[in-house]
């Protein structure tokens, strides 16, 4: 289905075409079943997603390959075409959809353009058999696993193409680490993709690679290979897909896999890029001069949307750790200590977990990690990994949060036994068990450390649970505190922050930052590395081992966001300079803002303003609470509340951007609409509101006093219609043509304002009549209400929907009301006896009547 409106606003994903195709879900949802996506397009924009997936995930098809941008004429005919061609969408159909069973029901998941790509260069490798290897790059965060799924599925079903090489190959998909392993199988499984076999053991997968059957698709970890040396007889058929590709080389791992499937096909799989002197991962996957058979690079992720960009900031605490001066510091922290016990560091040698793990450094890290924190993430519901240096540091960590967070809930005035224990229960901690961890220890602060160990310790069925809830936006935990599990694999898009007290560098550095990279919502603009230990003033340095254009936007310094938020603010400041504004009261401001809806003119001047109004409130948005903000808070409030003003004004509807903003930046323009009192102006009414009358009055008005007022009955009209039409499609649906009418009439300039007020008039006087006679008529207690609602309570709530999914909606012959009925919905009154009421299965609870 394609829904063409003008224009699309590509950075936030709103606006009425997303609405309105979520709606036609909603309301008819068969003529989506056989639906594999929907687009949306503005003329120019071509936006694609798969049915039933929310905004955030539609996307630009950008690169057309195997063709170029410069082969089309504009962007419209290069999407139409890169998803519509005939033979495309037959290829799109056939193996790049998948269905993925979750606990919250089956997603259905169509490809990105990388995926497409990839996959289809994979298979052309294999079909031509010229080349039997090749490297792919596609960043963390982009979905890799789904990729080898859909190269999996192609090479497997191969629907569009008839080829020899294909007639029934093996695929073994390889993992270097346990938790990879789990996730990739999980993912071929959910998907549902024919007879994926997960090798348990060394012996199940010789019994199966040397079975001399073939159609085999096996999924194994790599070390399973270890020691095995003797060929198999159709290694020629095996097509071998390696995850993280540059590890699995270490030692001998990659001679044995190679010497037991001498003639295979190798495909290698990193998330991060291969650095620039592995010339084992070069030779082992990659052709002679080709470097990446496909790359999908972190700039192109964050280009499309795919994930956000990491933005890094320094914290410089008083206990900042400067490693050119480890000595003078361990000499000045460490003065109290006695001298056996500095005798016995100085003869091990010093460290620099000595001095990261000091009690005060963690106390005063601790309490800034949550003061920013509550700041920061926690309004908006997201969430945070620590990283630490070692185990004991998490466990320190652990205690010192809890303790913040418990003073804190305690100054709020929850009692002290209530506040620890809601402390402790907003912090978990992840990590591997030691043989030492049992032993016990004469030193009381190692002794009392292996019992915090032991204490805090989640095995592997707990892990899983403490993931979840982590990923559950209203449970605890808030923060996962690490050191070295949960670094890589682990695909959270609700955390949003990093504390980093660990001098990560290279490939951990890139695995571990990726974490905050997820898609969430439209709340979510960037992911943040709080940085404790100093890597981010070094970053060069710790990412000097790869090629500087595959690293260069890994993360971006704050810095930079603060000037763009500068240069934002600048722009917007340059549109809004013809108005001297100069109001605080609500008089004033309404004065100011039809001043600028003069300034601006025309629509197309509006969605100008509005663009670039939207981009400086989101850098805004990101930064907050940064004190670099406070320069631009007044002007913030005047712009956004004016987005709501101009909406009604040049697109005659309400504006919906409030809903996406952060819940501090809406808790602040909230308290300014009603402190100006604005929120009379910017704030729709109801049909039913007795007050929604008062702006027909035409006497003593100006003209532009009309003009205001018609234009802000027609919004509100605009809402009404959609809503009664919601409810009751067939008796409200007349009034959509009129509405269409009362919008051309705005439009014309053969009307007086007058007249246009008093024709909107006319419309809400004939709904509100409808709206009696609907009551009258007793259609009203026909409405059905989600059980969310709480009004629907109040009305019969014995009477449910049969579960029956098959009874989805039904005409009743003797009337033309179309009773469609979604699961879970209820009525609020039984219908007729005979009709409806048999018809579906209805039952009364009470009674027990069907």
């Amino acid at each position: 289905m394609i829904e063409a409106k003008s224009p699309l606003n590509i950075k936030d994903k709103t606006g009425e075409a997303f609405e309105q195709i979520r709606q036609y879900e909603q309301d008819i949802p068969r003529l989506f079943f056989s639906n594999v996506f929907n687009i949306v397009t503005d003329g120019a924009l071509v936006l694609y997603g798969a049915t039933g997936s929310s905004s955030k995930y539609y996307a630009e098809w950008r690169d057309p390959w195997p063709k170029r941008d410069a082969d089309f004429a504009d962007t419209l005919a290069k999407g139409l075409w890169c998803l519509l061609e005939p033979t495309r969408l037959l290829d799109l159909i056939a193996h790049y959809t998948v269905f993925e069973k979750t606990e919250d029901g089956t997603l259905k998941k169509i490809c990105r353009y990388q995926q497409f790509r990839a996959v289809n260069r994979i298979v052309e490798r294999v079909i031509e058999g010229k080349h039997r290897q090749g490297l792919i790059w596609h960043t963390q965060g982009s979905g890799k696993s789904l990729t080898m799924v859909f190269a999996a599925l192609k090479l497997k079903t191969h629907r569009t193409i008839q080829s020899e090489a294909l007639t029934n190959p093996n695929i073994l998909v390889l993992t270097d680490r346990v938790d990879l392993h789990t996730q990739i199988s999980g993912t071929f499984v959910a998907c549902g993709l024919p007879n994926p076999t997960p090798v348990e053991s060394i012996r199940d997968l010789h019994d199966l690679i040397r079975s001399g059957k073939d159609g085999h698709t096996a999924l194994s970890t790599i070390f399973k290979f270890q020691g095995s040396k003797e060929p198999i007889e159709n290694s020629e058929n095996w097509i071998v897909m390696v995850d993280e590709a540059h590890r699995t080389q270490e030692k001998d791992l990659g001679a044995y896999l190679r010497a037991t499937l001498p003639n295979a096909r190798f495909f290698g799989f990193t998330g991060t890029p291969v650095k620039k002197d592995d010339k084992d991962t070069y030779a082992n996957f990659g052709m002679v001069g080709e470097n990446y058979l496909d790359k999908y690079g972190i700039d192109d992720a964050v280009t499309d949307g795919a994930t956000v960009p990491i933005y890094y900031t320094g914290r410089k605490t008083d206990w900042h750790i400067d490693e050119a001066k480890i000595d003078i510091l361990f000499d000045t922290w460490f003065a109290e200590l006695d001298d056996d016990k500095l005798n016995e560091i100085k003869k091990r040698g010093l460290r620099i977990e000595d001095l990261v793990k000091h009690p005060r450094r963690i106390e005063l890290i601790a309490y800034d990690t949550w003061t920013h924190f509550k700041a920061y993430a926690q309004p908006d519901g997201f969430k945070a990994q620590i990283v630490a240096i070692d185990r004991e540091a998490v466990i320190l960590y652990k205690q010192a949060l809890t303790k913040v967070i418990a003073a804190d809930l305690r100054a709020d005035g929850m009692n002290a036994a209530d506040a620890l224990a809601r402390a402790d229960a907003m912090s978990a901690c992840v990590y591997s068990i030691n043989q030492e961890d049992g032993k016990p220890s004469e030193d009381a602060h190692k002794q009392a450390i292996r019992d915090e160990l032991k204490a805090h310790y989640v095995d592997a069925d707990d892990e899983k649970l403490v993931k979840k809830a982590f990923g559950r936006k209203s449970d605890n935990p808030q923060f996962l505190i690490v050191c070295d599990k949960l670094l890589t694999g682990f695909d959270c898009p609700i955390e949003s922050v990093m504390y980093l007290d660990k001098p990560l560098k290279e490939h951990g550095l890139l695995q571990a930052i990726a974490r905050t990279n997820r898609v969430s919502d439209a709340k979510k603009r960037n992911g943040l590395i709080v940085d404790y230990i100093g890597v981010s003033a070094n970053l060069e340095e710790a990412l000097a081992t790869y090629r500087a254009d595959d690293v260069k936007n890994a993360m971006h310094d704050l810095d930079d966001l603060r000037s763009q938020l500068r240069t934002a603010h600048a722009v917007v400041a340059a549109m809004m300079k013809p108005v001297k504004r100069k109001a605080g009261d609500k008089d004033g401001l309404k004065a100011d803002y039809d001043a600028f809806v003069k300034a601006l003119g025309s629509e197309d001047k509006w969605f100008e303003f509005k663009a670039r109004a939207r981009a400086f409130i989101a850098l805004y948005e990101t930064l907050s609470p940064d004190p670099s903000i406070l320069e631009f808070t007044a002007d913030l409030k005047w712009v956004a509340s004016f987005l709501l003003y101009g909406t009604q004004v040049f697109e005659k509807r309400q504006a919906f951007d409030q809903m996406n903003y952060s819940e501090k930046i809406r808790e602040m323009l909230d308290k300014h609409l009603e402190a100006t009192g604005l929120s009379v102006t910017v704030k729709l009414r109801h049909i039913t509101d007795p007050h929604f009358w008062e702006d027909f009055e035409t006497e003593g008005k100006t003209e532009e006093d009309l003009m205001m007022a018609a234009i802000r009955k027609t919004t509100e009209l605009r809402k009404t219609v959609s809503e009664r039409i919601d409810d009751s499609p067939h008796q409200y649906g007349k009034f959509s043509e009129r509405l269409r009418q009362l919008l051309e009439k705005l439009e014309s300039a053969q009307l007086s304002w007058a007249d246009k007020l008093r024709a909107a008039e006319e419309l809400a006087k004939d709904i509100s009549a409808e709206d009696e006679a609907h009551v009258e008529a007793g259609l009203h207690s026909r409405r059905l209400r989600h059980p969310a609602d709480p009004e629907w309570l109040r009305h019969r709530p014995g009477r449910r929907r049969s579960r029956d999914p098959a009874r989805r909606s039904l005409h009743r012959p003797d009337d033309r009301t179309n009773w469609l009925v979604a699961e879970g919905w209820v009525a609020q009154e039984p219908a007729p006896a005979g009709t409806l009421h048999g018809a579906l299965g209805w039952t009364d609870q009470a009674q027990g009547d069907p």
